[in-house]
């Protein structure tokens, strides 16, 4: 590789970083061409975009983003895919919809708006994230509720109080 081009892919890959609030470092090695296809395919389905780089080239790339990162610089190690995505836990769901016929890939590291989860044990946990739209519709959800029982109890209401007018009105 060139360094013209080198140079493009840190400028790629730090505009990415700038751009996605979280990404996953993730080892796909070992996969074959169809493998990393169907994953590819998977990927984009679900809104998640699938770099893979150099080690070096992450790493200048995230240096170049900001601080922060550094507690991901130990899993630049082996081969590295890159998994950007608008919705935390989406690649978390893509890789173990992946591993349920593959070995890998396997979680290297995530970053998820400003924090850092290492190593495959966090995988589960991240799986099981809810996005910031599934907890809005949870909150909206729950300040409704109040409000439509005092509406319902006030329409019910309604119909008793009428229906106890009648009737004390029908004995008279």
């Amino acid at each position: 590789m060139r360094k013209e081009q080198k140079k493009e892919t840190i400028e790629a890959l730090t505009t990415e970083f700038g751009k996605y609030p979280s990404f996953y470092l993730t080892d796909a090695s070992k996969l074959t061409v169809a493998q990393v296809n169907k994953l590819r395919r998977i990927c984009h389905r679900d809104g998640v975009k699938m770099k893979v780089a150099k080690n070096t080239l992450i790493r200048k790339a995230l240096e170049a983003s900001g601080s922060g990162y550094t507690d991901l610089f130990e899993s630049l190690k082996g081969e590295t895919a890159i998994m950007f995505s608008e919705v935390a836990n989406a690649p978390a769901k893509i890789i173990k919809e992946f591993r349920k016929e593959n070995e890998k890939p396997l979680l290297k590291a995530a970053y998820i708006e400003s924090s850092i989860y290492l190593g495959e044990k966090s995988l589960n946990d991240l799986a099981k994230l809810k996005s910031k739209q599934e907890l809005l519709g949870e909150i909206v959800g729950l300040l409704q509720s109040p409000m439509s029982n005092l509406v319902s109890a006030l329409q019910s209401g309604k119909s008793t109080i009428a229906g106890l007018v009648k009737t004390l009105s029908e004995r008279q």
